[in-house]
């Protein structure tokens, strides 16, 4: 889910595993400009543009299976740290590790990153859990957080510091090379 650490610890993992890092959300970035969308910083997604985007996709689930496809393509051919939402029911590949956290943990990460308010970073946080979660119910009929069947290990990072996440997830993936 948004602000659980996930492109934190993607990020410092394929690093540490000398191996390529690829974000579903930046491919999706990637296809909103292509469509005309100002992008400006890593909170894009909180932004008016952000949203504006999010409601063009609820329209056609295009976008979202291009950018699905193309994750697919990228586990497939391995050496990989991949940030999905739908890549861990749609891949029958690679280690798959949830990021647990609480809402109210997630927005005061999203607050720091975003530098806004507590109140308006649980408001985005809410939203962009909704939308996303009904956005792959209806897609794909999965329940983001709480169907988490498909997933090798679930990580608390409310409880757990970043290192420890970061040493954890590499040390699983390290098996999966």
């Amino acid at each position: 889910m948004p602000a659980s650490g996930k492109t934190t610890v993607a990020i410092r993992v394929a690093e540490m595993l000398g191996i390529n890092y690829l974000c579903g959300g930046d491919i999706l970035k990637n296809l909103a400009i292509s469509k005309g969308y100002k992008y400006s910083g890593n909170d894009w997604w909180d932004t008016s543009n952000g949203m504006k985007f999010l409601e063009e996709r609820k329209q056609s689930y295009k976008f979202d299976h291009e950018v699905d496809n193309q994750l697919i393509k990228s586990i497939q051919e391995g050496n990989v740290v991949v940030t999905s939402y739908t890549a861990p029911w749609l891949s029958k590949t690679g280690v798959k590790i949830w990021l647990k956290a609480s809402p109210n943990n997630r927005a005061k990460r999203l607050a720091s990153r975003d530098k806004i308010s507590y109140k308006e970073a649980l408001k985005v946080i809410k939203q962009r859990d909704e939308e996303n979660i009904n956005i792959y119910k209806n897609m794909y009929n999965f329940i983001l957080d709480k169907d988490l069947s498909v997933f090798h290990l679930v990580l608390d990072t409310d409880i757990l510091s970043k290192d420890k996440v970061i040493g954890i997830v590499s040390n699983v993936s390290k098996y999966f090379i």
